[in-house]
């Protein structure tokens, strides 16, 4: 274990604070002094500070900021509530407001816990939310829980994943995005091996890393590189002390940002430049959408030891899922065991972190599903995170992933208030039902004692009754059962 990283990080945060507080002071001061702070000097030196202001990580989540959406035409008002609470992750329900005409597919949506926050799937909630009830797994951050709490590892991750499904509760959909897509796999297995009455009626998985061997990238190559006692030694460090969770063993969120900007420095670099360029120029919408996304990017939590570390092996170095090795609490995870709960797995054709194919290979690992059950999209032209974020999630891909969670959701039969029984009746008061029933009376079946179904001809005495009468005499149909 590194035990120096956290710590100096922590120190070199806590210099840069008040450099960050005050390139924040002189913008707002630029704010209070628009004749200064609109000419060409004053917007070269908001666009220098914003940088500056930006060289920085929050620990802390930001907020969703979703307060309405148009449902049915109409405007209604969201508010946030904690359904059920652990130590590690609260179930977050965004609920409509408002009395709908028909109640909406309940969806849980697995953020992933790989250094963000679930707000980077704030743009996944709100195309969602017109059409469908959503929760979502709001993860904790684990330097803020205590060590008395216990562990949270792999296992953890999956019961959590079973435990909110049940909270929901039968019918409900699940759609999973990158690193939780195993998890999530892995939770509807046991489910089904269970029959848990509160199997999801559909399972979505997005740009996940299921089969890492097919396609594998440098993220995956990385992963089998070194042993994971390298990991272990080299990228987990132990919360410093000032915080709730300090000496929890932890993979820091700084660490797993550093990687993931490496992968393509040059384009973030490109889009400082470009932040920096739009603002001195005084064009900010293009500058506000790039801070946007960077604040949202820079929210960063840390993973706990244990579960970065079963990830890794799992996952990426024995691929336990895709060779039916994989174990929770040991038992045996069988995607052969779902039979009921219909599969749509989604890739992006540039996908540089989970490539095309390792999500696809859920398919094949659920192969007693039926066919017409399965279905799945490749999404050309986007990345990582275009599967879920961007025009192109919200034109092309949340049309089909609506459609399969509608084709599959569970609806109620209705049932006449007039409906009755159908009881058995026996061969002789049949045999009366059949000689007393007129010429005009429909073709009925007959549930007898037997068990067999007889269908009772038309009289042949009522034939000879006058037509008229025949005519007026009701017509018996079945008792209704819609």
């Amino acid at each position: 274990m590194n035990l120096f990283a956290y710590p100096t990080y922590q120190a070199f945060a806590d210099m840069m604070l008040p450099m960050r507080h005050g390139a924040a002071l002189v913008n707002h001061s630029l704010d209070a002094w628009p004749a200064f702070g609109d000419t060409s000097h004053g917007r070269s030196i908001r666009a220098a500070c914003e940088l500056l202001t930006l060289a920085g990580l929050t620990p802390v989540r930001p907020p969703f900021g979703i307060d309405s959406v148009v449902t049915e035409g109409n405007p209604v008002q969201i508010v946030e509530e904690v359904v059920a609470h652990t130590p590690f992750c609260s179930l977050l329900h965004f609920r409509k407001d408002a009395t709908l005409s028909h109640p909406q597919p309940r969806v849980l949506v697995i953020s992933p816990m790989s250094g963000h926050f679930a707000t980077l799937l704030r743009g996944t909630v709100l195309t969602m939310l017109a059409e469908h009830d959503v929760y979502i797994t709001d993860w904790h951050n684990p330097r803020d829980v205590p060590l008395s709490q216990g562990r949270f590892g792999f296992n953890e991750f999956v019961q959590h994943v079973i435990d909110f499904t049940e909270t929901i509760g039968p019918g409900a959909h699940l759609l999973a995005v990158c690193q939780p897509t195993v998890a999530a796999l892995a939770a509807v297995a046991l489910m089904a091996s269970d029959d848990n009455p509160a199997q999801p009626a559909s399972m979505t998985l997005m740009a996940g890393p299921l089969d890492t061997r097919i396609n594998p990238t440098r993220v995956n190559e990385l992963a089998k590189s070194k042993p994971i006692e390298w990991f272990e030694q080299n990228l987990i460090s132990a919360v410093p002390f000032g915080f709730a969770g300090a000496h929890r063993r932890v993979y820091p969120g700084f660490v797993q940002l550093t990687a993931f900007m490496s992968m393509n420095l040059s384009r973030h670099l490109d889009s400082f430049e470009t932040m920096h360029y739009e603002r001195a120029k005084g064009d900010p919408a293009k500058a506000d959408t790039i801070r946007t996304f960077y604040e949202e990017y820079f929210a960063t939590m840390d993973l706990t030891a244990d579960f970065y570390l079963e990830t890794v092996d799992t996952v990426f170095q024995r691929h336990a899922l895709p060779l039916h090795e994989l174990e929770v609490e040991g038992r045996l995870v069988e995607p052969s065991k779902i039979r009921r709960t219909a599969l749509l797995t989604v890739e992006g054709e540039k996908d540089d972190i989970c490539a095309v194919g390792q999500t696809l290979a859920a398919q094949d690992m659920c192969d007693k599903l039926r066919p017409y059950l399965k279905t799945h999209h490749v999404q050309t032209g986007v990345g990582h995170y275009g599967v879920f974020n961007g025009h192109r999630w919200e034109r092309q891909i949340y049309p089909r992933v609506r459609a399969v969670i509608y084709d599959n959701e569970p609806r109620a039969v209705v049932v006449s208030s007039r409906a009755r029984t159908i009881q058995p009746m026996s061969v002789a008061a049949a045999s009366e039902v059949t000689a007393a029933a007129p010429a005009a009376a429909a073709v009925v079946d007959v549930e007898i004692d037997t068990g067999a179904t007889t269908a009772a001809p038309n009289g042949a005495g009522s034939a000879a009754k006058p037509q008229q009468e025949a005519s007026r005499a009701p017509r018996r149909r079945p008792p209704a059962t819609q």
